[in-house]
């Protein structure tokens, strides 16, 4: 229903100059139709008999001519200038940074509030700033006609203005690798005034809450280094179980020699306490040989970052 639902003031330009142009195209097939009809029983061989040369028509070739011309000039028009619309968002529009990577969608917000969700306020602009932490990906929202390239190494922007509220899917457009199907997120709409108490107030999702994702296998948190592990989306890139993925599974890690880049130098490292710790606060600075540099630095607090270091400990 994402698809026809209009749930933004971009969803509504974009549909009208869609309705505009399918207008045009069902009034030309059914004048064209209608005169292709007409031709064939006035030209047929039962009334003429013996065929007679036509001679060119000036003003039918002008007619012909300029009425496409204009049709096609009317529709570049309206494209552009909503394009335009889309490019150029307000003044006050808040800034919502995008990041994409293998396989997961994140949102980091002016204060520095992070979510795997994006929350919007009810009628108020909200700019996206979207780029790829690794390959490729499409930053799609159906239900409000939104789509930009989450491309490495820039950003490109977009902005929205939420009209309905509810929770709207956010897809993927780029097959970006093997668990691209999974790389979905949502947009929850909200009244600005749940939005506020969102943003500056605790961490409780806003109303109306968003449908919960499937359960992880490992949603039963048995230690609470897995619980916020879980909360991050840390276990978006990385196994416990030995499987391997975007990032070095877990399962094993400490303890065990890794080789580590640093800039372009190759060293061996041995994972202790201090090795888990800085990979967590500062993950570019060693990056494990063979995995992409796309890990973003992970806020924890103290607490947290004991609970994750001791959890990875008991991981063997």
């Amino acid at each position: 229903m994402d698809w026809i639902t209009q749930a933004s003031t971009s969803a509504q330009k974009s549909d009208a100059v869609f309705f505009y142009v399918f207008g045009l195209s069902v009034a030309f097939l059914i004048f064209i139709t209608a005169l292709m009809i007409y031709f064939v029983i006035r030209y047929s061989r039962k009334r003429h008999p013996k065929a007679e040369q036509i001679e060119g028509h000036t003003g039918l070739e002008i007619l012909w001519t300029t009425i496409p011309l204009v049709m096609f000039l009317t529709i570049f028009y309206y494209g552009w200038t909503n394009y335009e619309y889309m490019r150029q968002a307000p003044r006050d529009a808040m800034a919502v940074k995008v990041n994409a990577r293998q396989w997961s969608w994140s949102f980091e917000y002016p204060n520095g509030k992070q979510s795997k969700i994006l929350y919007a306020p009810l009628g108020k602009p909200m700019k996206v700033e979207v780029r790829s932490l690794d390959v490729v990906h499409g930053f799609f929202v159906p239900a409000f006609r939104l789509k930009v390239d989450a491309v490495p190494s820039h950003t490109n922007t977009t902005w929205f203005e939420a009209t309905k509220l509810g929770s709207f899917d956010i897809e993927c457009t780029v097959i970006c690798g093997v668990d691209h199907s999974l790389m979905l997120s949502k947009v929850v709409v909200v009244p600005e005034d749940a939005f506020k108490a969102w943003y500056f107030g605790g961490d409780d999702a806003p109303e109306p809450k968003p449908v919960p994702d499937p359960p992880k296998p490992v949603a039963e948190f048995t230690h609470p280094g897995l619980a916020v592990l879980t909360a991050k989306g840390c276990l978006d890139c990385h196994s416990v179980d030995g499987k391997p993925m975007v990032g070095p599974t877990l399962k094993g890690l400490f303890g065990k020699q890794e080789v580590v880049l640093s800039g372009k130098a190759a060293r061996t490292v041995t994972v202790d306490e201090a090795y888990l710790r800085q990979a967590i606060v500062n993950p570019m600075k060693d990056v494990v040989r063979g995995y992409p540099p796309s890990m973003p630095p992970t806020p924890l607090a103290p607490r947290e970052l004991d609970d994750v270091v001791g959890y990875l400990k008991t991981l063997k």
